[in-house]
């Protein structure tokens, strides 16, 4: 009931040659306590490509396990025959020698003679060890340190922890990272690990001696990024309104506040895409008419089809809260016929279906379901609207998941409390979260629960950073202090908190900031004008799984600082932010790794290799473009599908040569796959001040018909003429 999506090849573009059995022997583990006799295992090395190995260890009596909760791939090459007990092997792999010993039973990967990876198993148990190199990351979303080294880690899910207020819900996922080149993945979803300095073990708790672990090697920290994502699936595409700002509700008082709130955003000229309304349960007055119902609440949407149409007139998207029935099982199908799967998932999609006008969903709860409920619910939200509108791309807010969500989701970090520790932690747990493999992630502005630390200064600091996060959403109790111009109405509105502090929070003076609204527009503006290069990279993680939000160790793996640094990052490739989590801050530490570097807000440049303190105010979030960078800027829109006669301009970075592929297509649907799409490869040759640009020959979308040049700090752009094949501007 959980297998997994069919994939005929792992690695897109491989041969059926590049997925082979490297071999299948008989081995003896060694005598355990209960056992009178050794045990008979069957161990199996398959090269799932020329950098993945599969290791199978199972009972010889056991039938061997064909795919893994999570991994894409389904169909696996026939064993070859080859009887007989082997006590020693050195087998080729590619550049790689695979050797396996026992007593105890291991399977070290050799380059030359450097040792990449052995991993070691226990005898009658499901332990599994591995070497660590140095620091070690991973494990899903909720980690508590960045560097795992010296810890041990329940793979626990859901809110339940002590630690939800300050590192949100915990999201499991048995996968380990090393920026030194290697990544492994335990086909086994419950468990726990233990990490020394040297050392890391997993032991699982299923009731099976059966293991099957995943060795993904790399030239760089991005390549084993990229071969995790071949194993578990690339992320999906999702629709390009989901990179605009998102804007949530809790308590709606009537029908008329429902629609003031895009009303005003178009008015103040506040750029927003979409609207999310919470369910009824969770406050007085949602969207339904009970938790979990899928009925409008008729006194704040008396007449649904008229309000969908209004919005969607204005441009909004819609997103709708949901939670799971308790006895939620099971998925769709493969073909989409609901009869053909037991449990009541198909059923419950068919609820979810009648609501066709909705744009998208925000699945809550589920922290109690198994792994495989959470699993088969994350992927029903995506194939059942894909069932629904096969011509739209969906979009699903989900509080839990597993390995392989990005396939089919989003992921946000809980119900986190509005402190200044929690956003400090929260840049570290992003930061993490893409190192997993989930991309698409994001939290609640300011934080879901308000304490009196929710002040305008905290709310700023944390809208800045999510400004760069993949979501960029609005969302908490007192919800009104969350929409952009809250802090200025004179008036909290509905607090949803408990506590003697909340009759004088917030101070009157904090309900009469128009500073708040104008610095929010400013990076609400600069979140729009950046639609394109935002956009190209977003594609660029679709087809390479490398985060959005990159961890410094992707880019700069030698550096040790670099490598460490968890409240700082690269968004895509050019820029490097640097959130402000410190209380009346006033300068904000920045470490530059080695190049040269542009602060985005003075123009002017900075050389790396070292830390420098960037003076702030409250308005300003420290932002640094890599040198060699060509960012595609377009005008500032009040939603991501606004049609706009202003041209696209290229902005270069000089110092250093660079690329970027600038990606462009409806942003909508799936006609980008029969080639409807427009890729135009930017390269600048710094030396010769020259930018060239190449246009994809298969790409069939419409070419613009200029595009500004300008390079930063340097007089005016200027204005270029496309056309097909190469365009080149001396600069």
């Amino acid at each position: 009931m959980h297998r997994n999506i069919s994939r005929r090849s792992v690695l897109a573009g491989a041969t059926a040659a590049s997925a082979e059995l490297l071999f299948s022997r008989t081995l003896f583990a060694a005598a355990t306590e209960t056992a009178a006799q050794p045990e008979s295992l069957n161990v199996t090395l398959t090269a799932m490509n020329p950098l993945t190995l599969r290791i199978g260890i199972a009972p010889a009596t056991d039938e061997p396990v064909a795919t893994e909760l999570g991994v894409a791939a389904s169909e696996w090459p026939a064993p070859m025959e080859s009887p007989g007990r082997v006590h020693a092997h050195d087998v080729p792999w590619g550049r790689f020698t695979v050797r396996v010993r026992e007593n105890p039973l291991r399977v070290a990967v050799l380059e030359g003679e450097k040792l990449r990876q052995e991993i070691r198993f226990d005898a009658g148990s499901t332990d599994v060890h591995f070497n660590l190199d140095g620091p070690i990351f991973g494990l899903g979303e909720g980690a508590h340190v960045f560097d795992r080294r010296g810890t041990r880690d329940t793979v626990a899910n859901g809110q339940g922890t002590p630690d939800l207020r300050t590192f949100g819900a915990r999201v499991e996922i048995p996968w380990v990272f090393s920026p030194s080149g290697w990544g492994i993945f335990i086909g086994q979803p419950q468990g726990n690990f233990e990490f020394t300095q040297t050392e890391g073990v997993f032991h699982g708790v299923e009731a099976t001696s059966t293991r099957n672990v995943f060795l993904m090697l790399g030239d760089s920290p991005a390549g084993v990024l990229h071969q995790y994502a071949h194993l578990m699936g690339m992320p999906h595409l999702p629709p390009r309104w989901t990179l605009g700002y998102l804007q949530s509700h809790r308590t709606l008082a009537s029908a008329e506040e429902v629609l003031e709130v895009p009303r005003t955003f178009r008015e103040k000229k506040l750029p927003c895409d979409g609207l999310i309304y919470l369910g009824t349960g969770f406050c007085p007055s949602g969207w339904n008419t009970g938790h979990g119902s899928f009925t409008f609440n008729e006194k704040a949407f008396p007449h649904p089809p008229a309000f969908f149409k209004q919005v969607h007139d204005e441009h909004f998207n819609v997103i709708l809260h949901v939670v799971p029935p308790g006895d939620f099982h099971g998925r769709i199908s493969d073909t989409g016929a609901a009869a053909e799967v037991p449990g009541d998932a198909a059923s419950y999609w068919a609820k979810h279906a009648a609501l066709a006008d909705v744009d998208g969903w925000w699945p809550d709860e589920g922290d109690l379901l198994s792994v495989y409920s959470r699993f088969d619910r994350n992927r029903m939200y995506f194939e059942g609207s894909r069932q629904a509108h096969p011509d739209r791309r969906p979009f699903a807010l989900h509080r839990n998941g597993y390995a392989g969500l990005q396939r089919f989701g989003w992921l946000w970090s809980g119900d986190t409390f509005s402190t200044w520790a929690t956003l400090k932690a929260q840049i570290m747990v992003g930061i993490n979260a893409g190192l997993s493999g989930i991309p698409y992630w994001g939290t609640d502005i300011g934080g879901f629960v308000p304490t009196q630390e929710l002040t305008p200064e905290l709310y700023l600091r944390w809208f800045q950073w999510s400004a760069f996060c993949p979501l960029f959403r609005g969302h908490g109790r007192a919800w009104k202090l969350r929409l952009p111009w809250g802090w200025n109405m004179g008036d909290a509105g509905p607090k949803e908190v408990n506590g003697d502090w909340v009759a004088a929070w917030p101070p009157e003076a904090d309900l009469h900031r128009k500073d708040v609204e104008t610095i929010c527009r400013t990076y609400l503006n600069l979140r729009y004008q950046l639609l394109p290069y935002n956009y190209s990279s977003l594609v660029r993680t679709h087809e390479t799984g490398v985060p959005l939000m990159r961890s410094l160790s992707i880019d700069w793996p030698g550096d040790a600082k670099a490598v460490l640094t968890e409240d700082e990052y690269l968004w895509g490739e050019s820029f490097l932010v640097a959130p402000v989590h410190e209380k009346d801050a006033t300068a904000r530490e920045v470490y530059l790794p080695a190049g040269e570097w542009w602060d985005y807000w003075s123009g002017t440049q900075v050389a790396g290799g070292r830390s420098v303190a960037r003076e702030v105010d409250l308005a300003t979030m420290p932002l640094y473009v890599r040198a060699g960078a060509i960012v595609p800027v377009g005008p500032v829109r009040q939603f991501t599908g606004e049609v706009v006669d202003e041209p696209v301009t290229l902005r270069i970075y000089p110092g250093a040569d660079g690329r970027f592929d600038w990606y462009d297509d409806d942003g909508v649907s799936y006609r980008h796959e029969a080639g409807e799409f427009l890729r135009i490869e930017c390269l600048w040759n710094d030396t010769g001040r020259r930018l060239t640009l190449n246009t994809d020959p298969a790409g069939k979308w419409s070419l613009p018909k200029a595009v500004k040049v300008e390079v930063a700090g340097e007089a005016p752009s200027k204005l270029v003429p496309l056309r097909h094949g190469a365009t080149t501007v001396n600069l």
